[in-house]
């Protein structure tokens, strides 16, 4: 049913945690499934220097999360907003059709994230 990778990106999670007066907060959700994900960037010249991830929900969601957090790092917004949720299950090889919206959330919840920062941008200036 899972993949080999997406239990190891289950039980190993990269990027996980919060960042402390983040540049950008995307929190994204799914009412019928219950599950619940926040993406915290920092930029710096553009690019995503660090991200992490809060998520509460079932595996697939943890190991979506973990995934695109690894896919963003280092990129440039532009970049990163390119991520879609395809992306995710490709390096997942493969999501059970009932687990593909938390690849979805995932890249929601990035693209949520670096419209906060978009948003935060602009009210300074």
């Amino acid at each position: 049913m899972y993949s080999e990778k997406l239990l190891d990106h289950f039980k190993n999670p990269r990027n996980m945690g919060r960042i402390e007066n983040a540049d950008g907060i995307g929190k994204v959700g799914n009412p019928v499934c219950g599950d619940v994900m926040w993406i915290y960037i920092k930029v710096r010249d553009d690019r995503i220097a660090d991200i992490k991830f809060e998520t509460f929900g079932c595996g697939a969601a943890v190991a979506t999360s973990s995934v695109i957090t690894e896919l963003a790092k280092g990129k440039t917004l532009e970049e990163a907003e390119k991520i879609t949720n395809q992306d995710v299950i490709d390096v997942l090889e493969g999501l059970p059709p009932l687990k593909k919206h938390c690849s979805l959330l995932a890249e929601q919840g990035l693209r949520a994230a670096i419209n906060d920062y978009r948003e935060k941008q602009r009210a300074k200036h």
